[in-house]
């Protein structure tokens, strides 16, 4: 009787290159994901994010992330943007990446509208889901939602820009001689004398920050203060540090008259 034979069949995956992605998008520099499944020759989708990790790509912030390139060939712009086909990518990573890093850096925060036009995509979506994973702060200014950073001192300085905005070409802040007049210096100084000790202090680093570079050493010399009292003043004024009703810190300002003689009673020998 013959022996029986077992046959075994070794089945041999096909072997995915690479490669054959990357001069793919090098020639085409963008691709959907099935164009890369058929430029791979798989139908796995795994199989193609393998290949594109091992490259190093980008997915589009447009299109819902539809279209892929490879890290090398984007070619940003000045806000980190770049376009190819009608897909729009950015350097900051995916949709909601990106709109908390463009909040966070925007001078005077960012209403939808604005960032809209920036960006050439629906954005409001975006926006209130980072709003309710508190990444980004919201305020209703004038009418209208205005995105702001979530560090408080940071927020502070955006909605002062937002409430003032800059002047004209030739009309920028910087120096008291080219931003105020005689009779505004003049203002100045009165109503800095009507003012307390702290609001003197906050005052002063308000006008100093509304000057910019050089603001410190020159509301000093105007006020005659300390140029550190008002860098401490504008430090207070944006991180917050202010208390209704209080004008010295605790502890601060003359002794009362009973605290001292009950100290000299105590320092008399019996």
């Amino acid at each position: 009787m013959a022996p029986y034979r077992i046959n075994y069949t070794i089945m041999i995956q096909p072997a995915f290159s690479a490669l054959t992605l990357r001069d793919f998008l090098r020639k085409r520099i963008t691709a959907t994901l099935q164009q890369l499944k058929m430029a791979l020759g798989s139908s796995a989708t795994m199989t193609v994010f393998r290949k594109l990790k091992a490259l190093g790509y980008r997915t589009s912030y447009s299109h819902r992330g539809k279209f892929y390139t490879l890290d090398s060939l984007p070619q940003f712009d000045s806000q980190g943007l770049w376009s190819h086909g009608g897909a729009w990518f950015s350097r900051h990573g995916n949709l909601l990446q990106t709109a908390a890093h463009r909040v966070e850096q925007a001078e005077a925060g960012l209403t939808a509208t604005e960032l809209q036009c920036q960006w050439h995509v629906e954005v409001k979506t975006t926006l209130l889901q980072l709003y309710r994973r508190q990444q980004v702060h919201r305020e209703d200014i004038g009418g209208v939602y205005v995105y702001l950073a979530v560090q408080p001192s940071h927020r502070q300085r955006q909605r002062i820009c937002r409430l003032n905005p800059p002047r004209s070409a030739g009309m920028e802040a910087g120096s008291l001689d080219s931003a105020a007049s005689h009779e505004l210096r003049a203002a100045i100084v009165l109503f800095f004398r009507q003012l307390d000790e702290k609001p003197r202090r906050l005052y002063a680093g308000l006008e100093s920050f509304k000057l910019g570079r050089g603001g410190d050493i020159q509301i000093a010399q105007l006020l005659d203060l300390d140029v550190h009292t008002v860098a401490r003043g504008r430090r207070d004024l944006f991180d917050g540090e202010i208390q209704p009703g209080r004008v010295r810190r605790p502890g601060g300002g003359r002794v009362p008259v009973e605290k001292k003689h009950r100290q000299s009673s105590l320092k008399s020998p019996i």
